[in-house]
């Protein structure tokens, strides 16, 4: 019978385990290599105003950056078209500045998340429970699994609702939506989002199998 501390070690990891395997797939996508490999996938959409894939890559690179910089506001504003125009629109960079909060904050989040990991871990060390925290890996790797495995039929039934539904977790009324000739659709269609879920979600699928079948009590 397992006690009672080896117990709760197991299931601390297991819940924490999710959070952060999700987080990690979508920090990686926030690294200048994502519009790179992204913008040159096959049948990804052109932009029918103009935009190239240099131009794209050009404007890309530094509003990913913004999200996860301590740059202020000014840091997109001053990005200029050539004839001195700003990449954004006022609406747009409002935007940007509520999505920068809210990636601040999940990123603040998952690194309390990946530190609670890590002194579970140190107590299951410890307390001679080492055994227990590999068996909660294993259990959270599967929960991760079922969980991306759920969110992701949802989303293949109708992408448009998901993605609807997740800004309303986080954005108020439609300020997440423009006009197809803005600069942020232009560089960022709905293409680029569905395939930056599928990666996310198949990044912690399979960390989560591996996990889960890596530390399976056998």
């Amino acid at each position: 019978m397992p006690s009672r501390t080896s117990l709760v070690i197991s299931w601390l990891s297991a819940l924490l385990l999710p959070f952060a395997l999700i987080m990690l797939g979508a920090r990686l996508l926030m690294m200048p290599f994502f519009p790179e490999i992204e913008y040159r996938m096959p049948g990804f959409p052109t932009d029918p105003y103009g935009f190239t894939l240099e131009d794209r890559l050009r404007w890309a690179k530094p509003s990913i950056e913004y999200l996860v910089n301590d740059a202020e506001l000014s840091f997109l504003a001053e990005l200029k078209f050539d004839d001195g125009t700003p990449i954004y629109n006022e609406r747009e960079l409002s935007h940007m500045l509520d999505v920068k909060n809210v990636v601040q904050r999940l990123l603040n989040f998952w690194f309390i998340n990946l530190a609670l990991l890590v002194l579970v871990k140190l107590w299951a060390w410890r307390a001679g429970e080492v055994d227990a925290f590999r068996a909660g890996l294993s259990r959270g790797g599967f929960l991760t699994v079922g969980l991306l495995a759920a969110l992701g039929a949802f989303a293949a039934v109708s992408f448009w609702q998901f993605f609807a539904w997740f800004h309303s977790l986080f954005f108020d009324g439609d300020s997440w939506l423009f006009r197809f000739d803005d600069t942020l659709i232009r560089l960022f269609p709905i293409r680029f989002w569905q395939d930056a879920v599928i990666y996310i979600v198949g990044f912690a699928i399979l960390a989560g199998l591996a996990l889960g079948f890596g530390y399976r009590k056998r």
